[in-house]
């Protein structure tokens, strides 16, 4: 059940309560990012996971503020909550009207508060934050003026940046030997828990065997082709062992001892181990759906051709860059190739904003014949050389080339976003293991983004407010000075 308590977007900070005495300052970061959340907008959106029976939820500014400095800050839930405990100004932030010197809600809650705000619910708040939604009608009107000048470059406007880039889950690089031998060992558990209570005698795993020839391979610095094959035919055969085992051993004990975590790990198993007889038989290193951890089974190889790393093991985005703004277009668990979503990124700023942009800035992957003939008809102008031999009039080749070199440069924002996000708040490791928490972790942070690129803002604007109010004060001094004596 949630109970609403008829937010405002903003309390009056003078009057938040300070047992040790002094007042908040209004200058502060928590206090002008509070100032940028439409709280009583996402309250309307967070009141539909919650039913009219049971015990009242807390409040939706704790439970979405807690995550936005859990994420800002790139703590651990217990530190969250610690910090807030000890912070006026968080708790200030996550809506409380008084200091309060005890811990505002169990480390724990914040679990259920990354399910209660999935990926779909944070795009749209998300949406709110970087502009004001307008009113349904005039959208609508926009749309239909837009549709009408769809081919109409003149009516085009802005610049929008795109691009993809992989963000890397915590999981140990995946190779075949290892796999199975952590599959194997998993096996030897389920096998150990079933034949418990059996009267029998204990089922033969050979594991001290298996481990032997485990550290065998790994301990050598370099391994031949052959070598490889062979230890993976030997772990293949030890699982291969252990699974026919437990098929014996479910007529006799039942799954339920396992437990549901265990369960689901001998599923994952079970897939991992077709898998990996099928790349053996074979002699390949690709398959659809391909198991890369079996604690995080919905993660997958993801190829980006980096010097660094050729392939990455994570999820997969896609996002927009607007005037500053970063918008998650797409995540997704498996790869895909992201020029196919120039057109859906290119419609949704026709959505967002009534009219097409009037250059995408996009890297070459994105240069395809489908998409310049999208970017020609809707009058659009795709960053990049044209196709053909470029021209013979040595002005017109340079003209060509200062554009292009223009473009590389106005599309660096794009790439500067992805390091904020990685080094900044912590994305070049993903550390949550659901991939539902997952999806909410890396929307929170592009949302957290995007606040502080208004708060930059903001304090731009009071810089410039104050300077201009003291510049007027010198200049009435300067000219009235019998004034001041």
């Amino acid at each position: 059940m949630y109970k609403k308590r008829h937010l405002r977007d903003q309390l009056e900070f003078e009057n938040f309560y300070l047992p040790f005495g002094g007042k908040l300052k209004a200058a502060n970061r928590w206090v002008l990012l509070r100032e940028l959340i439409p709280w009583s907008t996402i309250e309307k959106t967070y009141d539909k996971n919650f039913n009219s029976r049971g015990r009242a939820a807390l409040d939706v500014q704790i439970a979405l503020g807690s995550l936005i400095i859990k994420e800002r800050l790139n703590l651990s839930d217990r530190e969250t909550v610690l910090q807030i405990s000890e912070n006026p100004y968080l708790q200030y932030f996550i809506g409380l009207e008084e200091y309060q010197d005890k811990l505002p809600f169990d480390a724990s809650s914040l679990v259920h508060f990354r399910k209660r705000f999935t990926l779909e619910i944070l795009q749209d708040i998300n949406e709110l934050i970087c502009h004001r939604q307008e009113p349904a009608s005039s959208k609508e009107d926009d749309k239909s003026d837009s549709d009408d000048t769809n081919g109409d470059s003149s009516s085009n406007k802005g610049k929008l940046l795109m691009d993809a880039t992989c963000i890397p889950a915590d999981i140990t690089y995946p190779t075949d030997v290892k796999l199975l031998n952590k599959a194997r060992e998993k096996t030897e558990q389920i096998i150990d828990i079933l034949s418990r209570d059996l009267p029998e005698k204990k089922v033969r795993t050979y594991r001290r065997r298996a481990r032997k020839d485990f550290l065998a391979f790994i301990r050598k610095k370099k391994n031949s082709k052959a070598t490889r094959r062979k230890s993976t035919r030997k772990q293949l055969g030890y699982l291969r062992r252990n699974l026919a085992n437990i098929e014996e051993l479910k007529e006799k004990s039942p799954l339920s001892l396992l437990g549901k975590n265990l369960y689901l790990d001998l599923l994952v198993v079970s897939e991992l181990y077709r898998q990996q007889m099928q790349m053996f038989e074979s002699k390949t290193n690709r398959i659809d759906q391909r198991i890369v951890s079996i604690h995080q089974p919905h993660v997958r190889p993801i190829s980006r051709g980096k010097l660094h790393a050729k392939t990455e093991f994570g999820a997969k985005i896609s996002i927009s860059l607007i005037d500053g703004m970063a918008y998650l277009d797409r995540l997704s668990w498996n790869a895909y190739n992201e020029s196919t979503d120039l057109v859906m990124q290119a419609d949704k700023y026709l959505k967002r904003f009534g009219y097409y942009p009037e250059s995408i800035h996009a890297d070459q992957i994105y240069r395809t014949k489908s998409n310049r003939q999208f970017c020609k008809d809707k009058g659009i102008r795709l960053s990049g050389p044209p196709l053909g031999r470029p021209p013979k009039d040595e002005n017109i080749r340079q003209a060509q080339k200062s554009i292009c070199r223009q473009d590389e440069i106005d599309r660096i924002p794009v790439e500067g976003k992805f390091g904020q996000v990685k080094r900044g708040y912590g994305l070049s490791r993903l550390m949550t293991k659901l991939a539902r928490s997952s999806e909410t972790v890396i929307a929170i942070v592009f949302m957290i983004a995007n606040l502080s690129k208004k708060l930059e803002r903001a304090y731009y604007f009071m810089t410039c407010l104050i300077t201009y109010r003291l510049k007027s004060i010198s200049l009435r001094i300067s000219t009235k000075p019998h004034q001041y004596i």
